[in-house]
């Protein structure tokens, strides 16, 4: 089976129930705050992203490849939180919503990476980061902050350890369509794996995982051999126009607008709209 990419094709009966949420005929769910961070190393193909196959049982995206991430958890706001790095009025900015909001969408994305890859973007001051994570004591908190036991804060405090968020990266923000019955407001972020730390199989929610090239990935989910969303997708096909992972953090330090795909007519029939970079990148790869 091949998952439709961008644009999407709607049946007519579908383009109309779309419809009928934009002219208020009938209310969109609502959407729950995430973070999503796109782990990058470098490679000979070019850059390599971290991802991991949710499972085919899951209600949302089952089946599908993904980078790590979640929602946006209520202990996720703790002020108190250990910080180095840009500060969370800088990060509002970048993100496009409150102090309050960007502190917690930090800790998101930094918490979700370590749950669902076991890597910690956090170190014992705002020039080191964590050199290995592998060990039962790591593994253990791990699992009590995926089961929630543990909040992030008191982890971090308990280990002398501040989240490092200058190796975090602003790239893009997707919002569910509104016709959706489970919405996200998804910030995606970039990062860097860090020097000694390494991937490892351990989230509960995925079957398997693995390293892929930008532009294999793309490639892949285009022949059908791997199911994306089109924004995991999209974001393949962007990042595999950089040479290395250095160029994309370089090119990371940017305002995230968040993206709503809207239902338009295409040339044959309604589609999903797409964001206009992405247009071009996708013309680009038409005339191949």
């Amino acid at each position: 089976m091949k998952i439709p990419l961008p644009p999407i094709p709607l049946p007519e009966r579908m383009a109309e129930v779309a419809r009928q949420f934009v002219d208020g005929t009938q209310a969109p769910a609502e959407p729950r705050n995430a973070a999503t961070v796109v782990l990058l190393r470098p490679a000979e193909d070019g850059p390599e992203l971290y991802l991991l196959r949710r499972h085919a049982s899951m209600e949302f995206a089952g089946g599908m490849f993904v980078f790590p991430g979640g929602g946006v958890d209520e202990r996720d706001f703790d002020a108190t939180v250990g910080w180095a790095g840009p500060s969370p009025a800088q990060w509002a900015t970048r993100l496009g919503t409150d102090e309050e909001m960007a502190r917690a969408l930090v800790c998101a994305a930094v918490r979700e990476t370590f749950e669902e890859s076991g890597v910690l973007l956090a170190g014992p001051s705002a020039d080191a980061v964590v050199a290995d994570t592998t060990g039962d004591d790591w593994e253990a908190d791990r699992v009590a902050l995926e089961s929630r036991e543990l909040a992030m804060t008191d982890f971090l405090t308990r280990r002398g350890l501040v989240l490092r968020t200058d190796l975090l990266g602003s790239w893009d923000g997707w919002l569910t369509p509104v016709f959706e019955p489970k919405r996200y407001r998804t910030w995606f972020f970039v990062a860097a794996m860090p020097e000694g730390q390494r991937t490892r199989d351990v989230s509960s929610e995925s079957s398997e995982v693995t390293w892929l090239s930008a532009r294999i990935a793309a490639d892949r989910a285009e022949d059908g051999e791997v199911w994306m969303l089109p924004p995991t997708y999209l974001t393949c096909l962007e990042l595999g126009t950089f040479d290395s992972v250095d160029d994309i953090l370089e090119a990371s330090d940017r305002d995230v607008d968040m993206f709503t795909p809207a239902v338009e007519p295409g040339s044959e029939g309604w589609v999903l709209s797409i964001p206009e970079r992405h247009r071009a990148l996708m013309a680009d790869r038409d005339r191949r």
